[in-house]
């Protein structure tokens, strides 16, 4: 009986291919979207949490100011001193590393080509903590750290619109006013969060930065690595009064200087990201009921135009259940149709969404098969009723229609 449904179900899709294929337009849509929307989202989010990790290993970072952003105040707060990178190394628990940072922006000018370019003061430790890895060349040594030498660690983009192809190694730059010499090259990391080329940097030890291109020895903001197993809160609290100490803050004072919490700031712009994915996908999802209703009104044409044969096949012995189980599986074939064309579509659209938007591609298994269910699930609902007005169809009456 089931084969026999089902050939018949099949025939009837194929005797009426355009209007079979219009009928499942809405479906295709729906579920496509939905997708799409979901895959794109997913993706979305993990390239936020990968930049927003590409700044550092649990990274805790310091700026002057009682607030980030603009009206925060951190032209009037006193910035930093390297000491305090030290105090912070030594003093705290959960520390794994902490680095003193200065930032000035200035001309570079090597073989015979020239290019503005950040121009970053710190140490060893900046490197471990912003996750950098050296693709040539070495690090500073302790000497050139305390003597502040003419060294520099140059960033693929620098080192491509410099240098070229030709070595970079040994190679002497003119940072602004001083000339040194390129000791290393860092990894390349690409676009930042925020859209920033990471790869457009000079690094230079801070004594460099202070005594020969800004003149002055006051750090503009800190970065702080915290131990894996660390608490943040400890960690954040003692970082915040050790701070307060060493800026001679009275107990009334408020803090002139923010702690941003990388993590924090990952687990916000996830979270964000999540409820947007979500509203798309419910609103993509409205298509599919839109969809659902096109298979009844068409499911209802269909009995009609079909009458006379429902008649026929009631008034040799077909049984009731039998006639409602054809237009049932009917509809139901119809959804799963378009389900497997939405998802077929799905995947082109968020593969080549992926790529133009340069975020990886996630393929979720899950929300693939809950679609394709729920697409069934609409040819179950929306299908009944048109199958149990055909099933209940008075034998006679339906011989005289015409």
């Amino acid at each position: 009986m089931w084969l026999n449904t089902l050939l018949l179900a099949l025939r009837s899709i194929r005797r009426n291919l355009m209007r079979s294929f219009l009928t499942i337009l809405g479906i295709v849509i729906g579920v496509s979207a939905v997708i799409t929307m979901v895959t794109v989202g997913n993706g979305a989010t993990l390239s936020v949490q990968n930049q927003i990790s590409g700044l550092g290993t649990n990274l805790l970072q310091i700026r002057p100011g009682q607030r980030m952003g603009p009206g925060s105040g951190s032209s009037s707060a006193p910035l930093f001193k390297e000491g305090d990178a030290e105090a912070i190394a030594t003093q705290i628990g959960g520390v794994a590393a902490a680095a003193p940072q200065s930032r000035t922006g200035g001309t570079l000018v090597a073989n015979g080509r020239n290019w503005a370019s950040i121009i970053t003061g710190s140490t060893n430790e900046w490197l471990m903590i912003g996750n950098w890895t050296l693709a040539q060349g070495r690090e500073f040594s302790d000497a050139e750290l305390r003597a502040g030498a003419s060294v520099c660690m140059i960033g693929e983009t620098v080192r491509r619109e410099l240098f070229g192809s030709s070595p970079s190694l040994g190679e002497s730059l003119r940072v602004k006013q001083i000339s040194c010499e390129v000791i290393g090259v860092l990894g390349a990391k690409g676009p930042g969060s925020f859209g920033n080329d990471q790869d457009d940097l000079v690094l230079v030890p801070i004594k460099t930065l202070q005594r020969r291109i800004t003149g002055n020895t006051q750090v503009n903001d800190l970065l702080v690595s915290m131990a894996d197993d660390s608490d943040s809160t400890r960690v954040k609290a003692s970082l915040t009064q050790l701070l307060r100490e060493r800026r001679n803050l009275a107990d009334t004072d408020e803090d002139n200087f923010n702690v941003l919490d990388t993590k924090q700031l990952a687990d916000t712009l996830s979270g964000t990201t999540k409820v947007m994915t979500t509203l798309l996908g419910a609103v993509a999802a409205v298509s599919l009921l839109v969809g659902g209703i096109g298979i009844m009104n068409i499911m209802l044409v269909s009995v009609t135009e079909r009458t006379r044969e429902i008649g026929i096949r009631l008034a040799i012995g077909a049984l009731e259940r039998e006639v409602l189980l054809q237009f049932l599986i009917e509809a139901v074939m119809l959804s799963s149709l378009g389900g497997l064309i939405g998802i077929a579509l799905a995947t082109g659209a968020s593969i080549a969404l992926s790529n133009l938007m340069s975020i990886p591609y996630l393929f979720d298994a899950s929300i693939n098969l809950l679609s394709f269910l729920f697409s069934a699930a609409i040819g179950v609902i929306f299908g009944y009723f048109p199958a149990r007005r055909a099933a209940g169809l008075n034998p006679i009456d339906a011989l005289r229609h015409e």
